[in-house]
């Protein structure tokens, strides 16, 4: 059985797509090993068929993080045997790399994002451009590439002149199970619920918005789960009056456990910003949870966002990030029974098609060649 070693930086607990190829991985045969990092509030990994390694690191974010967290990785790689390294964006890559060269064994690298444009960089010029140089140097040396969406797709190929694999971050099709009620779940029975969840609820995803939005409805509750740089803000304006018993918040928690309170919702919000090439073309794990959950979706005109919920009829676009407009938008799609019901429907034929069991072909295929 041949051995492959998968890198990520982040505490392995809620990165779906990263579960997701793991489980591809190990259903083609391979023996898994996913490295990642312990974080104090880190959640217990349970149930997953590859064996997972999470180290503890002195620091937990800026240059040292990264020097730190490569060094070790390095160290990793070159002393555990492998027959393929597999590293999930640009922050990994660097040791994945080197290990390639010293251990000549085959790399495969994993862009979840276009990743010397996130906003964390894009404001801090020095530190973006010691990014694209790593970048630069590596990745024409690359063969295999994989990322998120076609539009990232097609700004590494024009970059880079290399031919790159699309992989969505689309979930499996949900099992059958337990339909737990509001009731059980600590949520009210006789108001609408709009939903925002996500790993990443950061500035200019529109959370801000949602939370001013909704005082301009009546008998809603807005449910925020998750995490996010932004979660603390939006917490003290939910303490005012205009807001109070209109915002509820639940923290990170497992996938599955995520997806009950999911079903229970009314709409699913996903409201990023047109701020950043990286937001521009963005197709984020949420617009796919809600589908699988069918609930309507209210979305950002981002090209990749958009093209989904209106090829399939899922929902509606808000043109703007004015909280009245956001409200009215709400209110639109809340209150027409006969487009609910249309979505519902269009909901069902958008999950079937739109599910890991048929995203995960790609992979196989760029895969087999290694096992």
């Amino acid at each position: 059985m041949k051995k492959v070693i998968v890198t990520v930086t982040n505490d392995l607990s809620t990165d779906q797509r990263v579960d997701k190829s793991c489980r591809t991985l190990s259903d083609m045969g391979f023996s898994v090993l996913l490295v990642g990092r312990r974080l104090p509030g880190s959640l217990e990994l349970t149930g997953r068929p590859y064996t997972t390694k999470r180290m503890k690191l002195l620091f937990r974010r800026g240059p040292l993080f990264y020097a730190e967290y490569n060094i070790r990785l390095l160290w990793l790689l070159i002393t555990h045997r492998c027959h393929l390294i597999v590293a999930n964006d640009l922050d990994t890559l660097p040791a994945g790399f080197l290990a390639h060269r010293l251990k000549r064994v085959p790399l495969v690298y994993d862009s979840h994002e276009f990743y010397t444009e996130t906003p964390e960089l894009v404001n801090r010029p020095f530190v973006q451009g010691i990014w694209e140089r790593i970048e630069a140097f590596i990745f024409p040396r690359l063969t295999d590439i994989i990322t998120v969406n076609g539009s990232i797709a097609g700004l590494y190929e024009e970059k880079y002149h290399k031919k790159l694999h699309v992989v969505r971050n689309i979930p499996r099709r949900l099992k059958e199970e337990k339909r737990y009620s509001r009731a059980e779940l600590g949520l009210p029975e006789d108001r609408k619920i709009i939903l925002l969840q996500g790993a990443g609820i950061n500035i200019q995803r529109g959370a801000e918005e949602a939370i001013e939005a909704v005082r301009h409805c009546e008998n809603v509750l807005l449910l925020i789960i998750g995490s996010g740089d932004v979660i603390g803000k939006l917490k003290e304006k939910a303490e005012q009056s205009d807001y109070r018993d209109r915002v509820m918040f639940l923290p990170k928690m497992p996938y599955e456990e995520m997806m009950r309170y999911t079903r229970l919702a009314d709409i699913g919000l996903t409201l990023d910003k047109d701020t950043n090439i990286n937001y521009r073309y963005s197709l984020p794990n949420k617009l796919f949870d809600y589908i699988h959950a069918r609930i309507p979706v209210l979305a950002s005109r981002l090209p990749e966002i958009a093209s989904i919920v209106e090829d399939y009829d899922i929902g509606m676009i808000t043109e703007n990030h004015k909280p009245e407009h956001i409200a009215l938008k709400l209110k639109e799609m809340l209150g027409d029974q006969e487009l609910t019901s249309r979505w519902k429907k269009n909901l069902d034929k958008a999950a079937e098609a739109l599910c890991w069991e048929k995203e995960e072909l790609t992979l196989k295929e760029v895969y087999q060649k290694y096992v």
